[in-house]
């Protein structure tokens, strides 16, 4: 489906963390209209995954197949939310139609009904139009809404991460062999989505030491 222009779907205005915009939904009153049909939308980061890990006590590999799955986009294989049932609902809605990982949702769950938009070195927010069936959000500050500890070092991960994926795209498109690409997604798999911590450790910290080193072994500048 089409999205169209920023100028399009949004009102037109450029929101950033310690901005008020009208994106509260008040609870969303057992709403789950957002929780349907999202598979192809929610990207999991690998800090994503980490912290649904934590919260449900499984590994990744536990986690594939059950809860999430591995989707192909521009031959990269990454991680989203699995879609279940005619309706096509997430795996985490409970029988109430509640997330189960709420405290532990992903970025782009925490965002809706805003959306991210990248400007050199960093990103803003953008408030979609029409994307929630509640009549009247409600006025509410950015940073309350997405609710992230640690924003700062959320914020450069996130950054980083949209720049290692972006060059890694650049450089796969002269990537034709098979077997290649395969190693090259389980790499990508087993160095940030399986990141084993020891008692203690960051993750911010562990992340940020692979990265350098994902790089080089990629060839990506």
């Amino acid at each position: 489906m089409e999205r169209g222009t920023l100028e399009q779907i949004s009102d037109g205005k450029i929101y950033d963390i310690n901005d008020m915009v009208e994106a509260g939904t008040g609870g969303c009153n057992g709403c789950s209209a957002c929780c349907h049909s999202v598979g192809d939308l929610v990207i999991l980061t690998p800090f994503d995954v980490h912290t649904i890990s934590t919260h449900q006590g499984q590994s990744f590999d536990e986690l594939l197949d059950v809860s999430i799955e591995l989707r192909e986009k521009n031959k990269i294989f990454l991680p989203h939310l699995k879609m279940q049932g005619d309706k096509e609902r997430c795996s985490f809605l409970n029988e109430e139609g509640r997330c189960s990982i709420h405290p532990a949702r992903p970025n782009i769950c925490r965002l809706f009904p805003l959306g991210r938009i990248y400007e050199k070195d960093s990103f803003k927010y953008f408030l979609q139009l029409g994307s929630c069936p509640k009549p009247k959000l409600s006025k509410v500050q950015v940073r309350e809404w997405i609710d992230i500890t640690d924003y700062d070092q959320n914020k450069a991960l996130i950054l980083a991460w949209h720049g290692f994926i972006k060059a890694l795209t650049f450089r796969l498109k002269f990537v034709r062999d098979e077997q290649e690409l395969g190693q090259i997604n389980a790499y990508l798999l087993d160095t940030f989505y399986r990141i084993p911590l020891e008692e203690q450790q960051d993750f911010y910290t562990v992340f940020f030491k692979h990265l350098p080193e994902a790089k080089n072994h990629l060839g990506i500048i």
